[in-house]
């Protein structure tokens, strides 16, 4: 099975995926003849074991003389098998392989190489052969081009991942979350954090209003969950809420706080920072009457004269 492996693996363009993902029929053909393979012997040995007991005590030693017979010339086949794959002289024999000079009486014999290092050089040969002609002449994929495709599927696997698993959310992951029982949440760690400086609707106290639609660090979800996250201005602002809150309960009360947009607080406080205009929104939001209004420079003013 290896062998398989690695033929169709190496002569099978099989692009970024392996010869074993993209052709496993080829494996479950083989898995089944080694499956069926071992299901025969099982049957066999349980076959004799049955025969043997419905034996008599004299055919039952004359079958045990047989069996230890075959075992013992089946091993020594496979001793035969080892000592042709190892090679060289037996001791006895080493007299005709001596070669003529010596050093001090050390006397050196001409072995020659083992059958099992010869054939494994062989090997060797049929596998840079295979790969010449694989990577150099029909130009496969590259091992780090296809560490790099990998590394890839593996950074997609994940940000998919990211966005079923909530509690594993970023700020380049987040997304508004609007199921009711995210925003009861939400409400929740607001309520129990964060009143004391926006107030219970929002409206602002010694923290900034956030039913305006200006953000002194920006709004949009991943604003909101970034100052959540890291805190406000330093020295003035926010303190971080990373290491109090999870991921999933900053993403909650980020989705909570923009839930106060458009809102009328009992006691608002005056806007600060800058408007926010999300860049994924078509419609620009409307100025508070609070802020002074800008006068561009193409502002033209049509005087009439009274007489």
């Amino acid at each position: 099975m290896v062998i398989a492996f690695l033929l169709l693996e190496f002569t099978i363009d099989s692009g970024d995926q392996m010869a074993i993902e993209k052709y496993p029929i080829i494996w479950g053909v083989l898995a089944m003849l080694l499956l069926f393979a071992v299901a025969v012997e099982i049957i066999a040995e349980t076959l004799k074991s049955i025969l043997y007991r419905g034996l008599s005590e004299e055919a039952q030693l004359k079958y045990e003389a047989s069996e230890n017979a075959r075992k013992a010339q089946q091993f020594s086949g496979l001793k035969r098998w080892y000592k042709k794959l190892a090679g060289g002289k037996p001791m006895a024999e080493e007299g005709e392989i001596v070669l003529d000079h010596n050093y001090d009486g050390i006397r050196e014999l001409d072995n020659k190489l083992p059958p099992w290092w010869l054939y494994g050089f062989y090997i060797t040969i049929v596998f840079a052969g295979i790969y010449l002609v694989r990577y150099h002449i029909f130009d496969g994929t590259k091992q780090a081009k296809e560490f790099e495709n990998e590394m890839e599927d593996a950074r997609l696997a994940i940000e998919e991942y990211k966005k079923t698993a909530k509690d594993l959310v970023d700020v380049n992951t987040v997304e508004v979350l609007t199921e009711a029982s995210d925003l009861s949440a939400g409400k929740l760690i607001f309520e129990t954090n964060c009143i004391a400086c926006h107030k219970v609707d929002g409206g602002g106290g010694i923290g900034p209003n956030l039913t305006d639609a200006y953000w002194i660090l920006g709004g949009g979800i991943k604003n909101v969950f970034n100052t959540i996250s890291e805190g406000g201005r330093d020295g003035k602002g926010m303190v971080a809420w990373k290491t109090e809150l999870s991921p999933l309960e900053r993403a909650q009360v980020a989705s909570y706080v923009l839930t106060f947009q458009g809102t009328t607080p009992a006691e608002p406080k005056a806007p600060e920072g800058d408007l926010w205009v999300d860049p994924s929104s078509e419609t620009t939001p409307t100025e508070s009457t609070d802020q002074p209004e800008t006068v561009t420079d193409s502002t033209t003013v049509d005087l009439t004269v009274v007489n």
